[in-house]
């Protein structure tokens, strides 16, 4: 009886620690993903990184392609969290959100966007990418599309896109090297006059 007590407890933290040794994983593969976009690494740097076995890594995770999904999924996820539409009150709402995400991914995403050109297996997880971005966009400015004619308010919201894209924070933040706060501004300053003239 008494041997048996245990037993749950012992289940709970070795369950826990497989999760803390999945998610090291995942952790390890996501950054030598946003350093290396592609598959120009392997499954031994991942695990050296994680600080475990090769077979620990495809026992969790099944290979590469599993290990890829999986990560691709959490970081979805955890993009979809970051650039939530629900919590944003007004245009510099929106567009501190965007250079938030932007500062933590945003140049992992503009290599990710490089290297889809010559590995095709990244193309699914740039188009997911991509269609995210579109949806906040849809979302976080939805207040003034809804009020537009079909014909208008496609092409409004791809306006928005094109100014929220990663590519326009790059060009501000990387290649004119402005602030955040600058960044910041130039992104309102881009975006009221397509939402004032709505």
């Amino acid at each position: 009886m008494n041997d048996a007590t245990p037993r749950p407890y012992r289940m709970g933290v070795r369950a826990e620690r497989a999760a803390e040794t999945a998610e090291r994983i995942l952790d390890a593969f996501v950054a030598l993903f946003w350093e290396r976009p592609g598959v120009a690494f392997s499954l031994d740097e991942v695990a050296a990184r994680a600080g475990v076995t090769v077979q620990t890594v495809i026992r969790r995770f099944g290979g590469r392609d599993g290990l890829m999904a999986a990560a691709a999924e959490r970081e979805h996820a955890r993009v979809a969290r970051d650039r939530d539409p629900a919590a944003i009150r007004d245009t510099a709402g929106a567009v501190r959100q965007l250079v938030e995400h932007y500062e933590r991914d945003g140049d992992g995403a503009f290599r990710l966007l490089a290297a889809e050109m010559h590995e095709p297996a990244l193309a699914p997880l740039a188009e997911r990418g991509r269609a995210l971005h579109r949806d906040w966009c849809a979302a976080a400015f939805g207040t003034t599309l809804e009020r537009l004619d079909a014909a208008t308010r496609a092409r409004r919201l791809a306006q928005l896109v094109a100014v929220c894209d990663v590519y326009t924070w790059k060009l501000l933040r990387r290649d004119a090297a402005l602030t955040r706060e600058d960044t910041e501004t130039a992104l309102l300053e881009l975006l009221e006059p397509l939402l004032e003239a709505s």
